[in-house]
């Protein structure tokens, strides 16, 4: 069936309730900035709107975790009905029209709704492999569609593309250690805390002080920087506005790392970005745009 299965109204309809999604969100996805393309934004704010609905029914705070998986699991009938052209929700008619138009990846939706389902079930991780294992499908599928709505399929790219998304993550975390913790989340594994002499839950229950816990505190920050510097390569691989998209947000999460690293007691308080950590940001975002740093990638 062709992509233009769907009357042009229709499609118009389908879009622009995507874009609407999209508008009221933005967080760190890209969603159709005017950094993106301007033939490109549409698809941006489709794949947007359909992973923002799947996170809000992972959210979901008043449903029980059965009924959330089960709401999860109707939207990935959705997404294999889409795939097959048989959808009628405004965002799958969206999104087939992308997925068509610029010839992108089925896996990398799948992957995500992947890890919202480990939203739902998992609240702690027991090695730093299962800690990657949820980044490598709740961040990095984000990056691997948008290099492939520029066309970009070089495996150093990807590469750097999915450092560059786990360090995002990453980052995410640490700066919400004091908000996560108390909803009985944690997500230094294990494996990072036991050789200092306490488990997950003695961090959740509030059993730790900092000085036990900031050697494993301090390893999360350290192998966070290392992602990101890994990912860095990547920005010498993209065309001039995705460049400096991608580098506003490269700096955006180091800027957010850094304060983390800052804050006197993570474990209790989230770190304060002041009016200067964002405006170092600029001659830094646009040094590393125009004079991106060809590092070399490995294998």
């Amino acid at each position: 069936m062709s992509v233009y299965a769907h009357s042009p109204a229709t499609l118009k309809h389908a879009h622009q309730h995507c874009q609407q999604i999209a508008s009221g969100h933005y967080e760190n996805f890209p969603t159709a900035s005017k950094l993106i393309r301007a033939d490109l934004r549409p698809a941006v704010a489709a794949i947007y709107a359909f992973a923002r609905t799947a996170d809000d029914i992972a959210d979901e705070g008043n449903a029980s975790i059965a009924q959330r998986l089960l709401q999860l699991e109707a939207w990935e009938e959705q997404l294999e009905h889409c795939f097959e052209h048989k959808s009628e929700h405004p965002i799958f008619i969206a999104l087939q029209d992308s997925l068509e138009r610029f010839d992108l990846p089925a896996q990398p939706l799948r992957d995500l709704l992947t890890a919202f389902r480990m939203d739902c079930t998992i609240q702690r991780y027991a090695t730093e492999q299962e800690l990657l294992f949820y980044c490598k499908h709740s961040a990095n599928p984000v990056g691997r569609l948008m290099l492939a709505l520029h066309g970009i399929q070089d495996r150093h790219a990807v590469h750097a593309s999915n450092c560059t998304c786990t360090a995002l993550q990453l980052t995410n975390f640490w700066q919400d250690l004091s908000i996560d913790h108390p909803k009985g989340r944690c997500y230094l594994p294990e494996s990072w805390l036991n050789p200092h002499g306490f488990s997950g839950t003695a961090l959740i229950e509030g059993h730790i002080a900092l000085e036990q816990a900031q050697p494993a505190i301090t390893h999360a920050f350290e192998f966070t920087h290392q992602l990101y510097q890994e990912g860095l390569s990547l920005l010498a691989m993209l065309p001039f506005r995705l460049r400096l998209q991608i580098s506003a947000t490269w700096h955006g999460g180091m800027t957010i790392l850094r304060a983390s690293e800052r804050t006197p007691n993570p474990l209790i308080e989230r770190p304060q970005l002041k009016r200067m950590d964002w405006l170092s940001m600029v001659p830094r975002t646009l040094r590393d745009t125009l004079h991106p740093k060809k590092i070399a990638t490995k294998g």
